[in-house]
């Protein structure tokens, strides 16, 4: 692979993400804007969360006869069209129909860039899988600060028009790409994904990383409603820095081999960080922003610290069907973020920002109870 097409690559995962989490920083304009409750507003983001925990399981079937370069192509055309229309809207009902079109076509944009990758440079499969998630971590910074500040000083239909603009030179950048082969999406069988399910160091897994990310994705949905609370003059764009703790996703990814030497083993180091993690949740009680801005640094270095451990240990555990595992993980991943993105709305609006926090804490302390009690049946971590 050149370095001109890994560059490629990397700026459209970039936009993509971008597209992805923009709507997170405007959530409370958006909801002033449409006349919605936070509820609503939430759904924005929860639509394509839930797409991408359903694609592992339907686009193999679905986008089985595409090569990798026509998906992609296609697939942004139609992004950068609707978020074209996403500017134009007028309605909470339009907005949200059309983040559900999005919701279809981004899943087969990740895809697509993660076969390519995967086939392209065999050479430097894990080196390219490393830059695919760092550039995700990335593209959820910028799309949240960059939102932020547009919809600031322009107004929030030019985040996307914003958007869409970046996406049209990604369109254009596609056709640089030399690639010819096949998508490679996964078709799990309902038996293997039985058999799967049977194992409980899987289970344990999946169901660790189903609760990290629910209260991971619903607290930094609901944030800029909290920061409004605390503060009604703050702007969108002080609300999109907010999300620069997510950073830390980059640097944790790429010394999480030494964080599980010092801890001896994964597990171990699961234990811990979820264990802190939930520690951290606790003191977003606080009302002051800034101790709240750089609390979050700390709160994302506990959730990348498990998400990256959890995710190469689900790798680890079975040598066949590695690519339906790692499928399976990031349905329950993304599933956990959709319904987090939903539940924890409802909960803060009815029950106030304490409650929820509560809540928050309490599921990730089940989840540690849940993990130390399943540690036997990882013999090979301990």
């Amino acid at each position: 692979m050149q370095k001109s097409e890994l560059v490629i690559l990397i700026y459209i995962i970039t936009t993509v993400l971008s597209v992805m989490y923009a709507t997170q920083p405007i959530q409370p304009l958006l909801a002033t804007e449409f006349n919605i409750d936070v509820v609503k507003a939430s759904s924005f983001t929860a639509v394509i969360l839930f797409s991408l925990a359903i694609s592992p399981i339907i686009y193999g079937y679905i986008l089985e006869r595409f090569s990798a370069k026509k998906m992609l192509k296609s697939a942004t055309i139609i992004l950068f069209v609707t978020n074209i229309f996403l500017g134009f809207s007028n309605s909470y009902e339009m907005f949200f129909a059309i983040r559900v079109v999005e919701g279809l076509v981004i899943p087969a944009i990740l895809t697509s860039i993660m076969s390519i990758l995967a086939n392209m440079d065999k050479e430097n499969v894990k080196f390219n899988m490393s830059i695919y998630v760092a550039s995700t971590v990335f593209g959820g910074i910028i799309g949240r600060v960059l939102a932020g500040f547009i919809a600031t000083n322009f107004g929030w239909r030019w985040v996307f028009f914003a958007l869409s603009f970046e996406l049209l030179i990604a369109l254009f950048f596609v056709y640089k790409i030399n690639y010819k082969g096949e998508a490679n999406l996964i078709k799990g069988k309902i038996s293997d994904v039985l058999s799967i399910l049977k194992d409980r160091r899987f289970v344990t897994v999946y169901f660790l990383m189903f609760g990290v990310f629910f209260v991971f994705a619903g607290l930094l949905n609901i944030l800029p409603f909290r920061v409004k609370d605390l503060n009604p003059n703050a702007t969108e764009t002080e609300i999109g820095l907010m999300y620069l703790g997510y950073s830390t996703g980059i640097v944790v990814s790429l010394v999480s081999g030494k964080i599980v030497k010092f801890f001896k083993g994964e597990i171990n180091t699961i234990l811990f960080a979820t264990l802190f993690f939930a520690f951290i949740t606790i003191f977003f009680i606080n009302t002051d922003i800034t101790f709240i801005f750089f609390l979050l640094f700390i709160f994302c270095i506990g959730m990348f610290t498990i998400h990256s451990i959890a995710s190469g240990l689900a790798n680890t555990i079975k040598e066949d069907k590695k690519a339906l595992t790692s499928g399976m993980y990031l349905t329950f991943y993304y599933i956990g973020g959709s319904i987090g993105s939903i539940i924890p709305s409802i909960v803060y609006k009815n029950f106030g920002w304490n409650t929820t926090i509560t809540l928050f804490t309490a599921i990730i302390l089940s989840i540690f109870l849940f993990v130390l009690t399943n540690r036997k049946y990882f013999t090979t971590s301990l």
